[in-house]
């Protein structure tokens, strides 16, 4: 790597030099790093002089050689022990092509050191360069089972696996202006414009026969980013997730509203989806999607689906709410109810015939009627408590959870609304709720703790993973402990945090 003032930093690697930065270095700049890496007791050179010493970064011990290319000082970094470091003090510095004026050179190295690709190779060196293209991380994406990908200027990219941000081997660190180029390449011209004026955009990327992509693009204090999950190809079926016959049920209805719930990447759009699915498998129905951006594709099977964007196909979740009124669905998906006036649409249209499906972000079943009374102001929400008790008909409240074995898992919370959660709601004593799911088992109604209990009977998830991801981890500790299972002195101490 070569820092020179008046000129980009940039990295020497096997396939030629690249710019890591899109700003040149000052005088002051190189300065100031030069005395914060010297070693101690030495002294920085003198305008015009050389100099050589080693230094121990974060990653791995480098060599430094202050040296001048064309008049100006410049810093060369290269791995401690490798080929291409600068050769002994008593040696003149290495100097530039004149042919090449514009660029920074690398030490030449000495006709008594080894070739590089002899040289041994320090723990910490990069052996990964910068992709090309992004596919080829969507490609390592998928092929080590990770939910998303993120990459941001000046990092290296970073996956999530089994619900941990990890590397995936030595990658090099991405540069603002090739992190720009390689995101640019695969966003849409609207999509372009629109995070040029925002600094945010959302839209799915394809790679066929591999996967589906969410995107989203944003920018940050070092340059461009963004954030990738995966979404499949093949729709996971029902049976493939295990949804119980209680949420297939609401399948069947003919009206009212269903609401998938739980924190960001807790997998509700992959159950919706598989619900969706399913209604398409064994009914006959006009299904109308609402998306931000179109996530799974549902083929038309035994019903007519269509399936609209928000930018590309309609202009809000609003807009495309109402007009789906005039468009003789059977069934809506709303991707998300972001705002209060999406859900007043959403509940008339559960309450005009429809069935409505929706996501939120609340943890529990019970909290989420709280959510959706408390977003309206105070007097409308004595008539949105009447309106919501006629019209709510169940909500699955999901969360994943790590495996045994490897990979994740979903649990969930199933409120099925019946007349005493009707009236519960309707009066406005939606704290009794919780009791009345705990004597509600046998209509279909989970409490969150009840399955999280029953996936540690089963030795689908350790106990220590269920109390970790509890809401009520009081209860949750006494049913763990009279089950028998043991827990580790890390998960016992989290259990005192309710």
């Amino acid at each position: 790597m070569t820092l020179a003032t008046g000129r980009t930093v940039t990295m020497t690697t096997k396939a030629g030099e690249r710019p890591m930065t899109t700003e040149t270095l000052g005088t002051q700049q190189l300065s100031s790093l030069l005395q914060e890496i010297i070693p101690a007791g030495q002294t920085a050179p003198a305008s015009g002089q050389d100099a050589r010493f080693e230094y121990d970064s974060p990653f791995g011990r480098v060599s430094i050689h202050v040296t001048q290319i064309e008049g100006q000082t410049a810093i060369v970094l290269t791995p401690a022990g490798a080929g291409g470091e600068a050769k002994p003090a008593s040696a003149p510095p290495p100097r530039p092509a004149a042919k090449e004026p514009e660029r920074a050179a690398a030490p030449t190295p000495s006709k008594t050191a080894a070739p590089a690709k002899a040289a041994p190779k320090p723990a910490s060196a990069v052996t990964r360069p910068v992709p090309k293209h992004i596919d080829e991380l969507f490609r390592r994406m998928v092929e080590e089972r990770c939910s998303d990908l993120h990459v941001s200027s000046g990092s290296p990219p970073l996956f999530r696996k089994d619900g941990d941000i990890v590397t995936l081997g030595d990658d090099a660190p991405i540069p603002p202006a090739a992190m720009k180029e390689m995101l640019y390449a695969i966003t849409p011209e609207r999509y372009r414009k629109e995070f040029e004026e925002t600094h945010d955009t959302d839209f799915s990327y394809e790679i066929p026969d591999l996967s589906r992509f969410r995107c989203n693009l944003f920018m940050d204090r070092v340059g461009i980013g963004g954030v990738f999950r995966t979404i499949p190809t093949k729709i996971p079926t029902a049976k493939d997730l295990g949804l119980s016959q209680a949420m297939l049920d609401l399948c069947h209805l003919n009206k009212g509203l269903v609401l998938i719930t739980g924190p960001t990447g807790s997998g509700k759009s992959t159950t919706l989806a598989a619900m969706i699915d399913y209604i398409n498998t064994n009914l006959n129905a006009h299904i109308i999607t609402i998306e931000d951006p179109i996530e799974f594709v549902h083929p038309n099977r035994k019903c007519l689906v269509n399936q609209r964007e928000i930018g590309n196909h309609t202009q809000g979740f609003k807009s495309a709410l109402r007009a789906a009124l005039r468009e003789d669905p059977d069934i809506v998906l709303v991707g998300e109810m972001r705002d209060l006036e999406t859900v007043a649409i959403a509940i008339e249209t559960a309450e005009t015939g429809h069935l409505v499906f929706g996501t939120l972000h609340t943890n529990t079943a019970p909290s989420t009627v709280d959510r959706l009374i408390d977003q309206f102001p105070a007097d409308r929400q004595a008539q949105i408590r009447t309106m919501l008790s006629e019209s709510l008909k169940g909500v699955i409240s999901q969360m994943l959870l790590r495996r045994n074995g490897g990979g994740r898992v979903a649990v969930h919370e199933i409120l099925m609304v019946n007349s005493a959660i009707s009236n519960l709601i309707r009066e406005g004593k939606t704290f009794q709720i919780y009791s009345i799911m705990q004597v509600g088992k046998g209509t279909g109604m989970v409490c969150l703790n009840d399955a999280l209990l029953e996936a540690v009977k089963n030795g689908t998830v350790t106990a220590e993973e269920a109390l970790t991801k509890a809401i009520n981890k009081t209860e949750l500790k006494g049913m763990l402990v009279r089950l028998g299972a043991k827990l580790d002195g890390a998960a016992a101490a989290a259990a005192q945090v309710s």
